[in-house]
């Protein structure tokens, strides 16, 4: 077993608005982290202190980003992709440990896979 906790499809659909918001706050962070002016003005001014407001907006972003995922992690919901919104929830099937797989803008968890097959192998609960 990888994992310790494992989720029915009730639990994992009962998480998506958990999850959804945790989505929510890693792509604003990853915003921050990527704002062009902020790590430029960063980059000029981190030799002799640290980057000052420009600094604290990365490393904001920085903190956000790891809570956020920090938090998905101990609950052992598996992010696949940010962008997509995709991530899996460990559960047993079949007394199999497989992956219930959820991306954003599907209505509910409605698809299965393998540990090893990932998205290409996604089937219908």
């Amino acid at each position: 077993m990888i994992a310790s906790r494992h989720y029915t499809v009730e639990q994992a659909n009962a998480a998506l608005l958990w999850v959804t918001e945790r989505i929510d706050r890693l792509r604003a962070a990853r915003e921050g982290l990527n704002d062009e002016d902020a790590r430029a003005a960063l980059s000029d001014a981190g030799p002799s202190n640290g980057g000052g407001a420009p600094g604290r907006v990365v490393s904001e972003a920085f903190l956000e980003m790891r809570s956020a995922l920090a938090e998905l992690q101990e609950m052992e919901v598996v992010l696949r992709d940010l962008d997509r919104g995709l991530v899996d929830f460990p559960s047993i099937r079949g007394g199999e440990e497989v992956f219930l797989c959820w991306e954003e803008g599907e209505d509910e968890v409605g698809f299965w896979h393998e540990l090893e097959a990932g998205y290409g192998g996604r089937r219908p609960l």
